[in-house]
């Protein structure tokens, strides 16, 4: 199973990903990763995206999918895949086409952007040990505090409602019109996410089922 996920920032991409691969065996390549490994490696490629990284610049879209070819050609994505993060504009799935990377299907999680707003600024972290809290869904026992050390809970500023609007709209302009292109191509399966990641997980796991 060759999938793409798609979907708005914390719609829950990550974590039906990790689902996904339990139970299917199937890695999840998430771009970032990939170009670290690359690098870690030494590959033409990875050399190739080096010198762009270097000069502080963005990795190329021919260079990343270079990458993507050689991870997707690695033993362990024998069985399939997972694309987390990549394609992001319709260009690079162009791109992804013609270089021969083949699809089974783009799953898209649609959360609506009000539910993502409250979702993702909601988050709490604690400074001292990373330990994640939610005002709404997984409050401390003291406001602000820990519970496991003691420490201050913060609000990231990723998770703060202006740029949690800003990433939404950068995916609105630049990602979703990869749906209208792969629903021509008959591939996009759309799961409405639920507020349970239970309910979610049952979803993907029904949309998915045809790929069998």
């Amino acid at each position: 199973m060759k999938l793409i996920l798609l979907g708005a920032p914390g719609a829950g991409k990550g974590t039906q990903a990790e689902i996904i691969c339990k139970e299917k065996n199937i890695p999840t390549i998430s771009t970032g990763n990939m170009l670290r490994e690359a690098l870690k490696n030494g590959t033409e490629m990875g050399l190739k995206a080096k010198v762009y990284m270097d000069a502080g610049d963005l990795v190329p879209d021919d260079i990343i999918i270079g990458i993507i070819k050689d991870r997707v050609a690695q033993p362990d994505c024998a069985n399939g895949f997972i694309l987390d993060g990549f394609p992001r504009t319709i260009p690079q799935a162009e791109a992804l086409d013609n270089m021969g990377v083949d699809i089974d299907a783009v799953l898209d999680i649609e959360v609506a952007d009000e539910a993502i707003i409250t979702r993702m600024s909601g988050r709490r972290v604690c400074e001292k040990c990373g330990s994640s809290y939610h005002m709404l869904y997984k409050q401390p026992k003291v406001e602000g505090v820990c519970d496991n050390c003691g420490g201050t809970l913060v609000q990231r500023k990723d998770d703060h409602p202006d740029t949690v609007k800003d990433r939404l709209n950068v995916y609105h302009n630049q990602t979703e019109p990869l749906k209208e292109y792969y629903s021509k191509q008959g591939k996009l399966l759309v799961v409405h996410g639920q507020e349970e990641v239970e309910d979610t997980t049952r979803l993907v796991r029904e949309a998915l089922e045809d790929l069998q």
